[in-house]
């Protein structure tokens, strides 16, 4: 495994659009403590003006909007991401009684649309209640999603939640990550949906997966075991995957495909700027922001 990894991804998204529409894209890789980024690029075809926002809890995630006419549309990403090593030592990592869990980790207790949390407590229990506290009951949590979740595309649909998904224990990435989410709050530990890139899954395309709050900060998992944490890229994060969708728009439009490649290609170079992207406006070609 390659020390602090730098991943290459790209994004590319086409749509018909039948009548004028709003888009808001979330594809832009997160700038964060543990995630720096570099030669990112966004282009919009036709040129037409788009703009980069904040968005959600945090400054470190960003939706790419736009405003688009009727016919096709193509906006197409990509950047490098490093992930930084984060020097913690896993068996040193505590869960934070509720008294203590900062006001803005709360909402990650509760359950939300697809995480019915509060239905779970007995399995979660009957499952983990003896379980050592801490990072190793998170990655117990993990494991058991994966030893008991066949992996199925199509097995599951947009309104399929956790209870259904361990009814039929079969799902995409998203319900494992709904599923180890569900069980974590079950057991009072703050745990989010992240929507993101991760090197290795099959087939590709923008993968699911989660983070559990320990000792005061949030530590990632993935419960498809298809990619390495340090090989998972954040895109954003939410209550679970209806907070964290690759795109929304209002308007009559229809995705006719997308493409996404992700792969590790190397240690960050010595001298490497961090770096954003920027509004972005038309010029001839396409509509493009590079950073």
């Amino acid at each position: 495994m390659l020390p602090n990894p730098v991943i290459a991804v790209k994004a590319e998204l086409h749509y018909d659009i039948n009548a004028p529409s709003s888009f808001a894209f979330a594809v832009s890789a997160a700038q964060t403590r543990h995630q720096s980024l570099r030669q990112e690029e966004i282009v919009v075809d036709p040129p037409i003006p788009f703009r980069v926002e904040d968005y959600g809890e945090s400054e470190t995630h960003q939706l790419i909007r736009l405003e688009a006419p009727a016919g096709p549309l193509t906006v197409r990403y990509r950047a490098t991401a490093a992930i930084h090593s984060r020097g913690d030592d896993p068996a040193d990592l505590d869960e934070t009684g509720f008294g203590d869990i900062p006001a803005k980790v709360l909402p990650y207790l509760n359950p939300s649309r697809y995480c019915e949390s509060d239905t779970l407590t007995h399995l979660a229990n009957r499952l983990f209640g003896t379980s050592d506290r801490g990072y190793a009951r998170v990655q117990e949590v993990n494991d058991w999603v994966r030893s008991n979740l066949v992996y199925e595309p199509g097995a599951t649909d947009g309104s399929t939640g956790t209870a259904e998904v361990l009814v039929q224990r079969a799902g995409v990435c998203r319900d494992f990550a709904h599923v180890a989410i569900s069980l974590c709050r079950a057991l009072s530990i703050p745990a989010r949906y992240v929507s993101g890139y991760g090197v290795g899954v099959e087939p590709q395309d923008f993968h699911g997966f989660f983070e559990a709050h320990l000792s005061g900060e949030w530590w990632l998992f993935d419960p498809t075991g298809m990619a390495p944490v340090d090989h998972l890229v954040r895109i954003g994060y939410g209550r679970d995957a209806a907070d964290a969708p690759f795109a929304n728009f209002v308007g009559q439009a229809m995705l006719m495909s997308k493409i996404v490649e992700v792969e590790a290609v190397g240690p960050p170079a010595d001298g490497d700027n961090d770096v954003m992207a920027g509004d972005g406006s038309a010029d001839d070609d396409t509509a493009t922001s590079t950073a």
